[in-house]
């Protein structure tokens, strides 16, 4: 190892660094609004993050879509594990809350509790286009399929959500 490649390293882990600690919070809120537990946004964010640090040096582009999309398929893939497999129970819903928000209207509840129980597809679409405000096709890269796709998730989700909340408004 160079001397040149002691700093290149030392670069990318300022850059790292600098990165993590200005978005963090963000990654960590976007990860919730994934999974609907808090302790579990932050393992997903940690893991992530790991993974994309060791391919740091050879990100192209943007390193906001990069990570957002490594959350994503972490938050995937935890949910494929048979350890964290389970059902989503009503009063596990209960407990979606915003840990940023101390009190929050009862509609606004019942809102995030609809969001947690759209399947991890459609909550993705959802969280990515609105949250995040990203473009149809922005959000298709990072969720690794078609723009049409996109627009068919994110329908289909606002479509149950109206279902449901004009139920439990009923």
């Amino acid at each position: 190892m160079t001397t040149g490649d002691i700093v290149e390293e030392l670069d990318d882990e300022a850059d790292f660094s600098a990165f993590v600690l200005a978005r963090q919070q963000r990654l960590v809120r976007f990860a919730y609004l994934l999974t609907g537990d808090p302790h579990q946004a932050e393992d997903i964010v940690q893991s992530a993050l790991l993974k994309v640090y060791r391919r740091w040096d050879h990100i192209t582009g943007s390193p906001d879509a990069y990570v957002r999309a490594a959350i994503v398929n972490e938050h995937h893939s935890w949910w494929r594990r048979p350890v964290r497999r389970r059902e989503v129970t009503n009063s596990d819903l209960v407990t979606f809350t915003d840990p940023a928000v101390t009190s929050e209207p009862a509609a606004d509840h019942d809102l995030r509790a609809q969001i947690a129980a759209l399947p991890r597809q459609q909550r993705a679409a959802l969280v990515l286009r609105y949250y995040e405000d990203l473009t149809e096709a922005q959000t298709a890269e990072i969720l690794g399929c078609s723009v049409g796709t996109v627009k068919s998730h994110t329908s289909r989700a606002l479509k149950n959500l109206r279902v449901t909340m004009r139920e439990a408004t009923a």
